[in-house]
């Protein structure tokens, strides 16, 4: 089995990643399973960072490294948390403060509730070669407050467009089939690298 490495200390991205790749016969292990340390993020965009994290993971592990970078960007907050979502959440990665704080921002604006979407970019960093990039989105609106145990981050105030469950309610599978991560992926396969790897 080809090894990738997944470059991310999120439980909750390890999961949903090595969900989208167990079908393609990969041996997942991430950043966080090796030791690895978590490069500082810089770019000023969701593609940058991904590149960032996944030639950080290639380099050390001298082994393919797949990055993935996303956030949450609400309209009304312009763009905001953006590529700073996880960092809304502090130091003890608190979600739950992170969507009061979106709620309370946008109240502040006078607004209850906004537009917005989740992107997922998405960096494939193979040791010499080019790193590739791919991004999905998913629109949707803000709920308050928020629904759902399921999914991590923001999802439990996060409603896609044409649907009635957020992805915090929705069973992981129907996310998966939805989001902007499944998306991004999408992109991945079509492109055709991963299943080089594999041969």
């Amino acid at each position: 089995m080809t090894k990738i490495v997944l470059a991310t200390h999120n439980p909750g991205k390890v999961r949903e990643i090595a969900d989208l790749l167990r079908p393609l016969g990969l041996d997942v292990v991430s950043a966080g399973e090796l030791g690895l340390p978590e490069p500082e993020e810089t770019a000023k965009d969701f593609l940058g960072n991904a590149c960032i994290k996944a030639e950080a993971a290639a380099q050390a592990s001298n082994l393919p490294a797949l990055a993935d970078d996303s956030g949450f960007c609400v309209d009304g907050l312009n763009g905001d948390p953006g590529i700073y979502s996880a960092r809304w959440a502090g130091p003890d990665k608190d979600f739950s403060y992170a969507m009061s704080r979106v709620h309370e921002e946008l109240g502040l604006k006078g607004l209850s509730e906004s537009r917005g979407h989740f992107v997922c970019a998405l960096a494939l960093a193979i040791p010499s070669a080019e790193t590739r990039m791919f991004e999905g989105r998913v629109s949707g609106k803000t709920v308050w407050p928020p629904r759902g145990g399921h999914g991590f981050g923001y999802d439990p105030m996060f409603l896609a467009d044409g649907q009635t469950q957020t992805f915090g309610e929705m069973a992981p599978q129907d996310k998966h089939a939805m989001s902007h991560r499944a998306r991004a992926f999408q992109l991945l396969l079509e492109d055709g690298v991963l299943t080089g790897l594999v041969r």
